[in-house]
């Protein structure tokens, strides 16, 4: 059965530090879309090893792997494999045969929704778990939680309208959230028995009874705006299963045009408060959050993933390759491949001069190299895209890709060296998302010209053009990440005087000198909101922290690593008015005594440490009045925490990770807490003896 929380328990056990501690490594393989067990195979071994090159992989057989992957396992350790959405009792027999009846130490969690498959996949001895349907006052608490949160029901009329809609959902939670997410916001009686009307009752049973089921996801997609449908539709577009970024998923709404434009605010902000509204109708799911409490990644239930993606084939929204052959019907814009047919799908040489969206994710890391010919046939084949988002290939800038002039929004991997001048040629760009393999990337297009590009996205360090001088009309520039601390001149920064999001990586000595280093001309990122500073490079001489707090007087979040500064140095940082995160990674500080001064620090809300030679750390609730995060990871040279950060109002949650000595000060820090009754969350990995 569907919707009984199979998947959400799974991730519970796999998330858990106490569990994962226990095993070498953890792998997450969502099975019921990939189908084949040769793919089940592929995606097990990418989580196994780290490569390049999949062609060799990709072209073997399953006992070929099977040979490979077993070579993997008798090398390592004890390992917890979930397989999510089991369907068939091949997936079973395939593991067993790797693994044997007994296991050989390893753990293997599968949730299955079809009994006669679970009964049949008794493995090494064990029994199937069943979950239980909820009590019709389960129903009705979980009802009243989602919609009220944890306030109590403002009326009492509405409890026993309350419980009758709850018992229309026979006992299944995904129902009971989706119909709590339709009702949330409203509070009148009148509304409610109206909706409890309209209703339509689930009849129990043991096959997933989508026809009904869809009728609840409907009275919930009824009563959204038409660009919250739209944006809703749109998860159609990724692998049922995936875990989207949600600034990727950002940036896509906007490229699609799918966010009305708002004088009052940005295109990005309206697009994460639609977001956000989609989250607290429960119609999406936040899977992890980032420090500061904003959406990092996000998914869809598969029930709702499959009304999404029939409701968007209805309407011709959106077009699954799955479902078509070469031909595709001239009413699809959107076209999604998955990248294990791909291969398939370009051998039917499809035509789509009406297509504006393409789209090839995978789950992995992994990339698919194409041939020439293919590259060259999916731009001619497609030659008014305007959406291109193909990170799972191995692309290059060939003449006939130079020529998609419309394109808004370019995520592409590849052997880049050199951005070429003809896309400085790609006026409509918003979004240039670029993978390369190579250490160095030079950026010879003139972006500076590109006055709707708002996002540019690298995973080397790029190298930008001079802008035109005078510089004219600022740039539309939101982000920059990465780039060379030989970039940041004061003319660039002029120009994208808009930037909110800066990552900057290299030998950062010449940048963060004093007196001329390149870290002054950040005053001229008046928007500035967030700041990512990689040192690669030793240092000829010993580093000093600049006065940063002189020039960046919007800096919200602030990322260091390796950076070597002296810890007595770091009250600088303090004096960041509006800084309310801190990241302070590898080496970001070196030292042995952090001393903290009283009066900095004042809006701080999430510090993060880690890797670093601290021993001793002397603070008290007033050097951090506004903390609520801490996180601390492989310091392990530190003694103790300052037991006084249990006086701060707002700290209510601390994560250790193999920082054993710090963590009896840790624990006496949240006795403190307890002894108060403020609710206060402790994470030890690995768990102390305690």
């Amino acid at each position: 059965m569907v919707g009984q929380g199979k998947s959400t328990l799974a991730r519970k056990i796999y998330h858990d530090t106490r569990i994962s501690h226990e095993f070498f490594s953890c792998s997450w393989i969502t099975v019921g879309h990939l189908g084949k067990v040769k793919d089940i195979c592929l995606s097990f071994l990418k989580g196994l090893i780290t490569t390049r090159s999949w062609e060799q992989y990709e072209d073997m057989n399953e006992n070929d792997l099977q040979e490979i992957i077993l070579g993997i396992l008798d090398k390592g350790g004890r390992r917890l494999i979930v397989l999510d959405d089991v369907r068939t009792t091949d997936v079973v027999d395939f593991f067993r045969r790797i693994f044997g009846e007994d296991g050989k130490g390893h753990r293997i969690l599968m949730t299955i929704r079809m009994r006669h498959v679970a009964i049949i996949t008794n493995y090494a001895d064990s029994h199937p778990h069943y979950l239980k349907f909820l009590t019709p006052d389960e129903s009705f608490e979980l009802l009243k939680m989602k919609v009220f949160s944890r306030r109590s029901c403002p009326d009492h009329e509405l409890i026993g309208l309350g419980k009758r809609i709850a018992q229309k959902c026979s006992g299944i939670p995904i129902l009971v959230v989706i119909i709590a997410g339709a009702l949330r916001g409203w509070r009148s009686q009148i509304e409610w028995q109206i909706f409890e009307e309209n209703m339509v009752e689930h009849e129990m049973n043991d096959d997933d009874d989508s026809t009904t089921m869809y009728q609840f996801v409907n009275q919930s997609y009824d009563h959204l705006t038409e660009e919250m449908k739209l944006c809703f539709l749109y998860f159609s577009v990724f692998p049922r299963g995936f875990d989207i970024p949600a600034w990727k998923l950002i940036r896509l709404w906007i490229a699609e045009c799918l966010i009305e434009y708002n004088p009052s605010s940005s295109l990005e902000e309206r697009a994460e408060k639609c977001l956000q509204s989609l989250v607290d109708r429960n119609l999406v799911m936040v899977i992890q959050k980032s420090s500061c409490g904003h959406i990092k990644t996000c998914r869809v239930h598969d029930l709702l993933h499959e009304f999404c993606k029939e409701e968007a084939k209805r309407w011709s929204f959106q077009q699954v390759y799955e479902d078509i052959g070469s031909s595709i019907p001239e009413t699809t814009r959107q076209l999604c491949v998955q990248s294990s047919v791909l291969n398939d799908f370009l051998s039917t040489k499809p035509l789509g001069k009406h297509l504006r969206s393409f789209y090839c994710f995978t789950s992995t890391q992994s990339q698919m190299r194409l041939s020439l010919s293919d590259i060259k046939h999916i731009t001619k084949a497609f030659p008014l895209l305007r959406v291109l988002d193909f990170e799972s290939g191995h692309l290059v800038f060939s003449k006939e890709f130079l020529q998609l002039f419309l394109l808004r929004y370019i995520a592409i991997s590849g052997d880049f060296k050199v951005i070429p001048v003809p896309l400085g040629k790609f006026l409509y760009l918003q979004t240039l998302i670029l993978n390369t393999s190579n250490s160095t990337l030079e950026i010879k297009a003139d972006i500076w010209k590109l006055l709707r590009l708002r996002h540019l996205h690298t995973n080397v360090p790029a190298e930008l053009p001079l802008p035109p001088i005078p510089t004219g009309e600022a740039s539309c520039l939101q982000t920059l990440s990465l780039i060379t601390p030989k970039s940041c001149t004061k003319d660039a920064f002029a120009k994208a005087c808009n930037l909110k999001k800066l990552g900057i990586r290299r030998n950062m000595e010449a940048f963060l000198e004093t007196s001329k280093g390149g870290w002054q001309n950040l005053k001229e990122l008046w928007c500035l909101e967030r700041l990512i500073i990689y040192n690669d490079g030793s240092y000829s001489r010993k580093p000093y922290l600049p006065p940063f707090f002189k020039c960046l007087r919007t800096l919200k979040k602030l990322t260091l690593s390796n950076t070597m500064f002296d810890w007595s140095e770091a009250d600088i940082l303090g004096r960041l008015e509006c800084l309310e995160v801190l990241k302070l990674k590898e080496n970001a500080f070196e030292g042995m005594l952090w001393k903290v001064k009283r009066g900095g620090f004042n809006e701080l809300q999430v510090l993060k440490i880690e890797g670093a030679d601290l021993e001793n750390w002397e603070a008290s609730e007033y050097h951090f009045p506004q903390l609520r995060h801490l996180v601390l990871k492989s310091c392990e040279n530190l003694e103790a925490l300052p037991c006084e950060l249990a006086d701060v109002p707002s700290f209510e949650e601390m994560k250790l990770e193999n920082t054993r000595k710090a963590a009896k000060s840790a624990r006496e820090i949240e006795r403190r807490k307890l002894m108060k009754s403020i609710k206060f969350k402790l994470t030890l990995s690995p768990p102390d003896t305690e």
